[in-house]
């Protein structure tokens, strides 16, 4: 039996076969939650004025999916990197979310509103020097929502600490 059902979101211009939330499933499925990873490349490839794809159809895309997921029962825990932790955050202010973990998580979007997240567990994992979106601000986000928060000497992609990162979204889905 399931403990839960954990929705993985792979960042702009990568898929849900992506290393990050490819190692996320896994640790998630080692404590026996359900996954799953939906795939936005086809969202990605259009431009519109953010230049990341179109984001307002990737945000209802996962709430479809994370909608479906709820009315099947059973917990769901959002998660994602960059643009997709964004999309996941702003889900779960509509959809009944038990957690979030947040990859590098962008504050700001193009036109679309500022992230926000439902006051739920949350686990920020970033980089000290993420080339996209300062860390200051990240952490600042973080302590007004007491998030978790785990920084790492990495660049915005979290190459290097793709273990660590699974570790963080493993110790997250244990305290539920």
């Amino acid at each position: 039996m399931s403990r839960g059902h954990c929705i993985l979101s792979h960042g702009f211009e990568s898929g849900p076969d992506a290393t990050k939330v490819t190692a996320l499933a896994e640790a998630a499925e080692q404590l026996g939650w359900t996954t799953e990873r939906p795939d936005f490349t086809d969202l990605d490839a259009r431009q519109d004025i953010s230049r990341v794809g179109d984001v307002p159809a990737r945000l209802q895309r996962l709430l479809d999916i994370a909608g479906a997921a709820v009315a099947r029962g059973g917990p769901v825990v959002l998660g994602g990197s960059s643009l997709g932790a964004y999309v996941s955050a702003i889900a779960s202010l509509q959809v009944p979310t038990r957690a979030l973990f947040l990859m590098v998580p962008p504050l700001r979007m193009g036109p679309m509103p500022a992230l926000d997240a439902a006051p739920v567990p949350t686990s920020v994992v970033h980089a000290w020097h993420d080339e996209l979106i300062p860390a200051n601000e990240v952490i600042d986000w973080a302590r007004a929502r007491s998030a978790r928060l785990l920084l790492l000497d990495d660049g915005h992609r979290l190459a290097g600490h793709v273990d660590a990162t699974a570790r963080a979204f493993a110790e997250l889905l244990r305290d539920l």
